[in-house]
């Protein structure tokens, strides 16, 4: 496990890579490289001096929601809904913080996606360095392992139902689906799955639930609230269960890792 986190780790790098070049205009992407930003106010006297300035503009501005797009096509959708249901069943509040949570989901995110992550590496960001391959190309190459993990994990209800709404003819296959229609399935099945799988962890909280409060009605408390009674059980019963264990266990292997 040490090894395949290790093998994640220039995510970052990935990150950045994709944003250069979707950004970096292709007649110049090995002459001028990815672009630079510095300070100061000067005149745009010629059309190459007012493109650097919008590539520049541009960056800002998408920067704030390229992280979010990218963590759309991966597995973190499923991860952090599924830790939310966890301690929302377990009426915690907010223990485990939310910060804990999410660094828990990107973690295991960066787990699974790693043999996504390497071949993207080895397949577009590599040659793309050492000039082997340029901008469309190694972008082109860059999309092939993305495509590949999402059309392994979305539901063919809603690819069939964004391919109805988006294109005018049924997709003979995969390669004529486009990867505007593939993220919004992708993510449509994410949500689907996650949602199953909170409804199967709420079910054993429930029951505690259901059976302290029918234990306090019998003894006439009716003013006791429930909850303070029955929190300490939900928390004996997922110790006991090993609970983390199994909600990470069950998250890892219904990506097929």
């Amino acid at each position: 496990m040490s090894h395949r986190l290790q093998a994640a780790l220039p995510a970052v790098v990935f990150i950045a890579f994709f944003i250069c070049l979707l950004l970096l205009p292709v007649d110049q992407a090995k002459a001028v490289g990815l672009p630079t930003i510095t300070f100061g106010v000067q005149d745009a006297n010629t059309p190459g001096q007012v493109s650097s300035a919008l590539q520049v503009l541009f960056v800002l501005t998408i920067l704030s929601v390229a992280p979010a797009i990218l963590l759309m096509t991966t597995c973190f959708t499923r991860i952090v809904i599924v830790l939310g249901f966890v301690r929302q069943a377990m009426g915690t509040q907010n223990m485990p913080p939310t910060q804990v949570i999410l660094g828990l989901a990107l973690f295991l995110s960066f787990f699974i996606m790693s043999p996504t992550i390497n071949r993207i590496n080895d397949e577009a960001l590599q040659p793309y360095l050492q000039e082997q391959l340029d901008q469309p190309a190694a972008l082109e190459k860059a999309l092939v392992p993305m495509r590949d993990f999402m059309f392994s994990q979305v539901r063919e209800d809603e690819l069939t139902l964004l391919t109805q709404v988006t294109m005018d003819s049924a997709p003979v296959d995969k390669n004529d689906v486009p990867t505007m229609t593939l993220i919004p399935a992708f993510m449509l099945s994410e949500l689907k799955r996650a949602f199953q799988m909170g409804f199967m962890i709420y079910i054993p909280f429930l029951v505690i639930d259901m059976i302290v409060a029918s234990i306090l009605m019998s003894m006439g408390m009716m003013m006791l609230p429930p909850v303070i009674i029955s929190m300490p059980f939900k928390l004996l019963l997922f110790v006991l269960v090993d609970g983390w264990n199994l909600v990470v266990g069950s998250l890892i292997k219904s990506f097929g890792v």
